[in-house]
């Protein structure tokens, strides 16, 4: 069943980002937000010597919800801050770079935030031992892992890929 739901999820993830930013290249830029998150959590995985399970499974379709959202947060601030260099007048690799640099200050603390709050939210859950500990360490271990690449895709990736995306081209 998982092998339906995880693809069926991520495409339902791609539909509605494509309905909210109308652009396929936005849309692939946070869904590679995605990949980063995964690396994350399959490396905490490996450290804590955890099978692949259901529980698992669960925990990587959520990181996978947070990943996207904070990806989400920082691209729509990127366009506003985008949008508003245009407005002034600015134009080209320069309003661009401006833009980027603005735009991902202004989203450094709310991201870092985010997922720092998220991560001290689940620490509790990897460290308990009690009924049911088992099974809520698996479905918080990649996340609390992907969160912490994440964390380094939003703030340092996203911004690169943006501005490979949509710095001016010599024709």
């Amino acid at each position: 069943r998982l092998q339906l739901v995880v693809p069926a999820t991520l495409a339902v993830i791609a539909l509605l980002l494509f309905l909210v930013f109308g652009s396929v290249a936005q849309v692939l830029i946070i869904l590679s937000t995605v990949p980063m998150a995964l690396s994350g959590g399959v490396w905490l995985l490996h450290l804590l010597q955890f099978d692949l399970s259901v529980a698992v499974a669960v925990g990587f379709i959520a990181l996978a919800g947070v990943a996207v959202e904070i990806g989400v947060v920082m691209l729509t601030y990127l366009n506003q801050a985008l949008r508003a260099h245009q407005a002034s007048g600015e134009a080209g690799e320069s309003a661009l770079m401006a833009a980027v640099r603005d735009g991902a200050l202004r989203r450094l603390r709310p991201v870092v935030m985010t997922a720092v709050a998220t991560i001290a939210g689940l620490i509790p859950i990897m460290l308990s031992s009690g009924t049911g500990s088992e099974v809520m360490q698996r479905i918080a271990a990649p996340m609390v892992g992907g969160l912490v690449t994440t964390l380094v895709l939003a703030l340092v990736v996203l911004p690169a890929c943006y501005v490979l995306v949509y710095r001016p081209r010599d024709r």
